[in-house]
C-alpha cells in the first residue's frame, strides 16, 4: 500500500488539475440576447478590435430589422484573462440614436459562454429642454447561438 500511495497521489492531482482549467470565452460568433436581438461578431483582430452585425428585436421604429453594425474592442495585452471585458457601439441605421454597451464574456458553470452587458441608449431630441428623456439605461444577457449544421 505504501508504494501505491505516490501513484494515487499523482493520479489524483492529474485528474484534479484537469478540472481546474478555465475555458476561454471568445467573442467571435453568433449571439442572441434575452430580448431576441441577434449579434454576430465576425472577427477580433490582434489589437482586440472587432466588428460585425446587429439586428435588434426591440424598437419603436418599423424599419428596425435593418442591420446596424457594432464596433468595439475587448481587453488585450498582458492583463488579458480567459473571460475578457469589452465594449462596443451600435449606431442604429434606422434612427437618430446610438447605443454603447460594456460587459464581460463569462463561461458559466455548465461551460456555456455568456455575455453580460449594460448599455446606454442615446436618442436625439428636438431641444435641450427634452434632454431629460434622451438617455435610457439597461442590461442584456447574450448567449451563444449554436450553428445549425
Amino acid at each position: 500500500m505504501v508504494q501505491a500511495t505516490p501513484f494515487l497521489l499523482v493520479l489524483f492531482l492529474a485528474l484534479g488539475a484537469h478540472g481546474l482549467a478555465v475555458k476561454k470565452c471568445s467573442l467571435t460568433g453568433r449571439w442572441v440576447n434575452d430580448l431576441g436581438s441577434n449579434m454576430t461578431i465576425t472577427s477580433v483582430n490582434a489589437n482586440g478590435v472587432f466588428a460585425g452585425s446587429y439586428y435588434t428585436a426591440v424598437s419603436a421604429h418599423s424599419t428596425a430589422t435593418n442591420e446596424s453594425p457594432p464596433q468595439g474592442s475587448h481587453q488585450k495585452g498582458p492583463n488579458q484573462k480567459n473571460q475578457p471585458t469589452f465594449g462596443f457601439t451600435v449606431n442604429w441605421s434606422f434612427s437618430d440614436s446610438i447605443t454603447v454597451f460594456t460587459g464581460q464574456c463569462f463561461v458559466d458553470d455548465d461551460g456555456k459562454e455568456v455575455l453580460k452587458t449594460m448599455w446606454l441608449l442615446r436618442s436625439r431630441v428636438e431641444n435641450i429642454k427634452n434632454d431629460w428623456k434622451a438617455t435610457r439605461v439597461g442590461t442584456n444577457v447574450f448567449t451563444r447561438l449554436q450553428s445549425q449544421e
